[in-house]
C-alpha cells in the first residue's frame, strides 16, 4: 500500500524499512514453523529476495546496519569460550590443514567466479567466503561490492548446506536428532559490557580506517572478554534471531538491485561455485582425518563450508564426533570474522562489470 505523500520523508523511509524487516521476519518464521535448520537466516533472505525480484526494496540505512554488525560481532566472539578454545587445541595438525583449506576454498572458488563470470576480485572472494555472512556483508558494504549477487551465491549455498543437507540427514536417520545443550544467556551486566566494549572498539576501528570496523571490533572485544573468562554466556536467543532477520533483510534487499537476466545467470554460477568449494573442502578433509585420527565422515562435516550450528546438527545426526566438528567450525568462524576484513581490505577496488 503506497504511503501518502504528506507523510514526512523520514517517516516514509522508516515505514519502508520496517516493511522489509517485517517481511524478513515472516520468512524466517515460516521456515522455523517448517523446522528448517537456520530458519531465521535462510527464510528471511529467501522471502526478501523473492520480493526484491518483483519490486525494488529500500536499502536499510547505516544505523540499522551498524547496530546489526555490533550484535553480530558479539555473537561471533561469544563462541570463544575457554572450553571451546581448549577443545581446538586437541587437533593442531587438523586445524592447520583447515586454515590452508580455508584459503584454498576462497582462492579456488573466487578464481572460478573471477575468470568464468568475469567478476571483480572483491566480489568473487566475498561470494566464495565459506561462512561468516555478517562479516561478508559488512566488508562488502565498506568496499562497495555488489552485495546483490554476492548474496545470491551465498543464499544458494546456505539453502543447500544449511537447510537441505541437514534436513535430509534428519529424515534418513535411524533415530531422533540429538541437539546440543542450550546456550547460557549472559547476565544484563555482561551483555552491557559486551555491547559497550564492542561498540567502543568498533568506533576506534572506524576512526583509524579499518575495513568493516563494527563487526571486527565487536568480534575482537567479545572474543577477548569470553576467552579471558571475564564474561559468561551469549546474547538471548531473541537477539540472535533479530540479528539473523536483519542480515536476511539487508542481503535479500540488495537482490532487488539486480536485473532479472542477471539473477537467472547467477544460478549456474552458484552451482559451479558450490561444486568447486565442496571439492576443495573434501580434498583437504582427507589429510585432516589422518592427522586427527578420526573417520573421514567427521572430517567431511568439519570442513564442509556451512554454518556452525547446522554442521554441528549434521554431526549429531550422523553419529560423528561433535567436539571435533564444532572445534573446526569454530576456528573457521573466528578466522573469517576476524581476518576477512583485513585480508579483503588489501584488495584494491576495480571497476565492476555487470553479469550478462
Amino acid at each position: 500500500m503506497p504511503i501518502p505523500s504528506h507523510v514526512p520523508y523520514h517517516l516514509r523511509t522508516l515505514s519502508r524499512e520496517a516493511a522489509v524487516i517485517a517481511c524478513a521476519a515472516a520468512g524466517g518464521a515460516l521456515f522455523a514453523l517448517l523446522d528448517v535448520p537456520a530458519a531465521w537466516l535462510s527464510g528471511s533472505m529467501l522471502l526478501v529476495s523473492i520480493l526484491g525480484v518483483t519490486r525494488p526494496l529500500p536499502d536499510l540505512r547505516r544505523p540499522w546496519f551498524d547496530s546489526t554488525m555490533v550484535m553480530s560481532g558479539v555473537l561471533i566472539g561469544s563462541a570463544a569460550t575457554p572450553e571451546a578454545l581448549a577443545a581446538t587445541a586437541r587437533y593442531p595438525g587438523s586445524l592447520l590443514v583447515l586454515v590452508v583449506g580455508l584459503v584454498a576454498i576462497m582462492l579456488a572458488t573466487g578464481a572460478y567466479l573471477r575468470f568464468v563470470a568475469r567478476w571483480s576480485w572483491i566480489d568473487s572472494l566475498l561470494a566464495a567466503a565459506p561462512g561468516a555472512l555478517s562479516a561478508v556483508i559488512s566488508v562488502a558494504q565498506d568496499k562497495g561490492a555488489n552485495i546483490g549477487r554476492i548474496a545470491a551465491i551465498q543464499l544458494f549455498r546456505i539453502l543447500v548446506l544449511v537447510a537441505v543437507l541437514p534436513s535430509i540427514m534428519k529424515l534418513s536417520g535411524d533415530g531422533p536428532l540429538a541437539l546440543p545443550p542450550p546456550a547460557v544467556v549472559a547476565s544484563l551486566g555482561d551483555m552491557a559490557l559486551l555491547l559497550g566494549s564492542g561498540l567502543a572498539t568498533g568506533l576506534v576501528f572506524e576512526r583509524v580506517g579499518v575495513t568493516a570496523p563494527f563487526i571486527l571490533g565487536a568480534t575482537l572485544a567479545s572474543a577477548v572478554l569470553h576467552g579471558a573468562g571475564l564474561v559468561h554466556g551469549t546474547m538471548p536467543p531473541e537477539i540472535a534471531i533479530a540479528v539473523m532477520v536483519m542480515l536476511g533483510a539487508a542481503m535479500g534487499g540488495r537482490v532487488s538491485n539486480l536485473k532479472r537476466n542477471e539473477i537467472a545467470a547467477l544460478f549456474p554460477l552458484a552451482i559451479g561455485g558450490f561444486i568447486v568449494s565442496m571439492a576443495v573442502a573434501f580434498a583437504f578433509a582427507w589429510p585432516a582425518a589422518w592427522l586427527a585420527g578420526v573417520p573421514y565422515a567427521s572430517a567431511m562435516a568439519a570442513f564442509a563450508p556451512g554454518g556452525l550450528e547446522a554442521m554441528a546438527m549434521l554431526a549429531f545426526a550422523m553419529g560423528l564426533d561433535p567436539l571435533y566438528v564444532g572445534a573446526h567450525h569454530l576456528t573457521r568462524f573466528m578466522l573469517l570474522g576476524l581476518l576477512m576484513p583485513v585480508l579483503v581490505g588489501w584488495v584494491k577496488p576495480e571497476k565492476r562489470e555487470d553479469a550478462s
